[in-house]
Formats: C-alpha cells, structure tokens, sequence
C-alpha cells in the first residue's frame, strides 16, 4: 500500500517544529512502551499506491531484532485527527 516505511521524530526547535527521519528505527527497551503519534514519534507510509480512506484499516508488518515480524493494523484518520478515545495521556 505504499513503497516504503520510515520512522520520524519530530521535535520543537526554537520555536519551529522540526521532522527528522530515524534510519535506524525506534528503540523499544525491553519490557517497555514507545507511543507513536502525531506531532511525535511516527511511522511515514512514503509513496502511498492509493488514497487512504478515513476509517480504513491498513496492514503494517513491524520487524523486532529480536521478536522478528508482528503485523499490526492501523486505523486511517483525517489529518489533525486527535488520539483514539480509549487513550489517555498523563497516566
């Protein structure tokens, strides 16, 4: 569904918000948790072969070093779209 995956992170600098690529993925410590989410750590689908449709469900194989390969979906929202209701921040 689209040519490749990149993790991004995005971070304020000066006033500015900066995007930057992590070619070296995202670092997961064992037992631990990472969020991904907008204005944040984030996956990049580049090169989309279609449109995504709001509410669609999208397959995403994730690679582990060592767990190996976990497919995951995700959920397709609008752009500015907030957090899924069922998440809470601060916790």
């Amino acid at each position: 569904m689209a040519g490749s995956v990149e993790a991004h992170e995005m971070s304020m600098t000066d006033g500015v918000m900066r995007m930057r690529p992590m070619p070296e993925g995202i670092q997961l410590p064992p037992g631990g948790t990472v969020w991904l989410r907008p204005g944040g750590m984030h996956l990049m689908l580049v090169g989309p072969t279609r449109a995504f449709v709001p509410g669609e469900r999208v397959p995403l194989t994730l690679r582990f070093e060592r767990a190996g390969a976990v497919t995951v979906e995700l959920e397709v929202a609008t752009a500015g779209a907030r957090a899924p209701a069922g998440e809470h921040h601060g916790d």
